[in-house]
């Protein structure tokens, strides 16, 4: 599923005007008053859509040590979601499922009420051969001496490193105290002297201005840009653009024909080739066209030498943070993007193992670098000693370079070994050094000394019993649940893959007929498509009269067939139109209503029946005039990376919602009818539809029939249990005071038993007992 898009073209800051609008809708939901003028609302807001959708260990990490710790001992806002008023969290309590998935919650969904009635919102987690480890940060040791406040040591140790504190370039610039971004963005002398666009200067008669003249102030929004090139006669040409606003949401990423023809692509590190420039139609104009719509008059833009990319863009933009000169260093040497990414924000970007650069990605870390900088000041940024980490991973290459050479017997030469990494700082140590100890109650505890402790024979009741009397008591508190190990067994896992992909095809597969014998299969197809993307569609021929049976890609296609062909006339035949009649299915208009209730689902509407040659940018101008219209996502076929003929909108409000399917049923748009519902499967579970719809039993080939009966007896059990956890967390989740952070974990697996993706649920609880958004 493509990227979330704003349909202003950027996302709204949190302001005065979002404060009163929030205040407003929790009135009309019947809240209470809200919170008084010295307790402050905290918020969560998060695009997880489609592909942003699958969320890393290192992305949770980034997001739980801001909500622990927040600004003011160094932990930057998470890239993927933002917490509104962090200072104002009365905790955090993470509640972990232990050896539980994706595959669980759904195979259970009816079963884990309170999970998908309170939290908004949801992700999937990349598995994890030790979880708690990936979660709690690198490091054994819990000591308070290994602080882990930036990358390697603690601060206070780096500042004593450093020869001459004042002597330091980023201190020598900007000097000790942190100031607004405009105190960074370049002057004009400052460009001339690095080569940017200009007016009036040689070489720039022609360049095309942004227009973005009014008077920059520290709350102007920023943006991250990138561009790729390739040589041509005319020097460097725009292949490729990509813009990102202020949340390191994607606004603009798009392939560009060179006027002239193209001498060397530069593929290595541009990732572009002949290829996928050849059906390419957009051209230069049309992106200073687009970037003008785009960036409001006080918009400053952000890049890593960011003048290559305006020159080649042919564009003048007077505001600019340029992270290359950022970053300062001494006798006009500049740090590379990709250290700077690695060492400031920890993040692996420009892999080898990837055909050359993702603007997107270069964009949003320069974006993020920029963020950082303002935020943490020049002191902070100077106590990295970004010189000393650069000159240690210099050596450590070297050192592994020598040991690749050294011969290993018989001839034989040790391989390269991976890239030396720094270590991701222990996050229970953050804790501990900032006065708080951290709470974990379950399958693992802390004794007295402050160490991990083993407590496995804790019951569930057991442990919610300690966590109702503990948790109030910790401001980090870490829950694990389990259902016991009897279920943990790999059979079984797969087993239970194997039905819920099975149960997913039936509810994505209808049987349309019956049809005269001589039906044109063409019209039914074009009928049948126009409620969505299909995968496979075949002629039943078992039957006296032929049957059609159509295998949907997404839920919604398949439940808007059903509602609205069956009984109707298609190819010259009054047809009826039904999903398999199975045992899994008998409770498939439950599920579908529960789907369908799902707070995660609220305001969100499926189309479908948009001709396939639409684009985002056309759907974004045909939908706009709809009401409190949110974010536009357009899915696309995660093989061919062509976009699909439905899309999800997401409004504001679900009243919102239900106005725009009332006009849009019927709607014809460049020739073509829409159809719409309520959506059912958005977000995440998208992807993952679409991967196990496509996985046509691989999982489950090799499970015996002794296996999937042994799982059928012990099912209802398990449902028993899992009925049971989910109150225990219903439980534990009403004695939370509000305003705090609450995040329910999936861990999922990934062992010599297989692998399964985990899942994620978080919210922040209000005043009316469910999460805030």
């Amino acid at each position: 599923m493509a990227q979330g898009l704003c349909l202003n073209g950027r996302k709204r800051p949190a302001g005065a005007e979002e404060e009163r609008a929030a205040r407003k809708r929790q009135k009309a939901d019947g809240g209470g008053p809200g919170p008084g003028p010295e307790e402050k609302s905290c918020r969560l807001s998060a695009a997880l859509l489609g592909e942003d959708c699958e969320i890393s260990h290192d992305q949770l990490y980034e997001l739980l040590k801001y909500a622990a710790l927040g600004k003011c001992h160094n932990a930057a806002q998470p890239s993927w979601c933002r917490i509104y008023h962090q200072s104002h969290l009365a905790g955090v309590v993470v509640v972990v499922l232990h050896e539980m998935s994706q595959v669980h919650f759904y195979r259970f969904y009816l079963q884990f009420k309170h999970l998908r009635k309170v939290f908004r919102h949801r992700f999937t987690l990349a598995p994890s051969a030790d979880f708690l480890t990936s979660l709690y940060g690198e490091g054994t040791d819990l000591k308070p001496q290994n602080t882990a406040q930036g990358l390697t040591s603690t601060s206070s140790e780096r500042v004593a490193k450093s020869s001459d504190w004042q002597c330091d370039p980023i201190i020598q610039r900007y000097g000790e105290t942190r100031q607004g971004l405009t105190s960074y963005t370049l002057t004009l002398e400052e460009q001339k002297k690095n080569c940017y666009p200009i007016k009036g200067s040689p070489g720039c008669k022609d360049y095309i201005s942004t227009e973005c003249d009014q008077q920059r102030t520290d709350s102007s929004p920023l943006f991250g840009l990138d561009c790729e090139m390739c040589q041509t006669a005319k020097g460097n040409e725009v292949t490729r653009v990509s813009l990102v606003d202020a949340r390191g949401q994607c606004l603009l990423d798009e392939l560009v024909k060179p006027e002239r023809a193209v001498m060397n692509y530069h593929t290595r590190f541009s990732g572009v080739t002949k290829k996928m420039l050849l059906p390419v139609k957009t051209r230069l104009s049309d992106i200073q066209t687009k970037l003008k719509k785009m960036l409001p008059h006080d918009a400053v833009l952000v890049g890593h030498s960011l003048n290559a990319d305006l020159r080649a863009l042919e564009m003048i933009h007077p505001s600019v943070i340029d992270t290359s000169l950022l970053f300062a260093r001494t006798e006009g040497r500049r740090f590379k993007l990709k250290f700077l990414a690695k060492a400031v924000l920890g993040k692996e970007i420009q892999s080898e193992q990837r055909l050359g650069h993702d603007p997107t990605e270069d964009a949003r870390a320069a974006l993020e670098l920029a963020q950082f900088f303002i935020e943490q000041g020049p002191a902070k940024v100077a106590e990295l000693n970004l010189e000393m980490l650069l000159t240690a991973e210099k050596l450590a290459e070297v050192s592994q370079n020598k040991a690749a050479l050294q011969p290993q017997g018989c001839g034989v030469q040790k391989q390269p070994s991976e890239p030396p990494r720094l270590s991701k700082p222990c996050f229970l140590d953050c804790l501990q050094v900032t006065g708080q100890k951290p709470l974990l109650l379950g399958r693992q505890g802390l004794d007295s000394s402050g160490l991990c402790q083993s407590n496995v024979s804790a019951s569930n009741k057991q442990i919610l019993q300690r966590a109702l009397e503990d948790v109030p008591l910790s401001t980090f508190s870490i829950i694990q649940f389990s259902l016991g190990p009897e279920y943990i067994a790999s059979h079984l896992h797969a087993a239970l893959h194997e039905k819920v992909r099975s149960k997913l095809t039936d509810m994505l597969t209808i049987y349309a007929g019956p049809f005269e014998e001589s039906f044109c299969l063409k019209s039914v197809k074009k009928e049948f498509g126009r409620c969505g993307p299909i995968q496979s569609l075949r002629v039943v021929t078992e039957t006296f009269q032929p049957y059609v049976c159509v295998q949907y890609e997404v839920l919604e296609a398949a439940q808007l067939a059903v509602e609205s062909l069956n009984g109707a006339e298609v190819a010259g035949s009054c047809i009826k139109v039904q999903r398999p009649v199975t045992a899994a299915m008998l409770d498939c208009d439950t599920l579908i209503k529960e789907l369908e209730l799902d707070v995660e689902n609220e305001g969100v509407i499926y189309v479908a029946g948009l001709k396939k040659s639409l684009t985002e940018t056309d759907l974004q101008e045909e939908f706009s005039h709809l009401k409190d219209l949110e974010t536009l996502c357009l899915p696309k076929d995660l093989q061919s990376g062509k976009h699909r003929n439905c899309c999800f909108l997401k409004f504001q409000k679900s009243q919102s919602a239900l106005d725009a399917l009332e006009a849009i049923n019927g709607w014809t748009m460049k020739g073509s009818e829409l159809r719409s519902r309520k959506a059912l499967a958005s977000g995440h579970l998208w992807r993952w539809i679409w991967h196990m719809n496509h996985s046509n039993g691989k999982q489950g080939k090799h499970i015996f029939y002794e296996t999937m009966e042994q799982l059928s007896d012990s099912e209802q059990d398990l449902r028993k249990k899992v009925k049971k956890l989910d109150h225990h967390i219903k439980k534990l989740y009403r004695s939370l005071q509000n305003n705090t952070l609450c995040i329910v974990l999936f861990p999922g697996l990934n062992s010599t038993r297989g692998s399964q993706p985990g899942l994620g649920l978080m919210g922040i609880k209000n005043d009316r007992g469910r999460s805030a958004c």
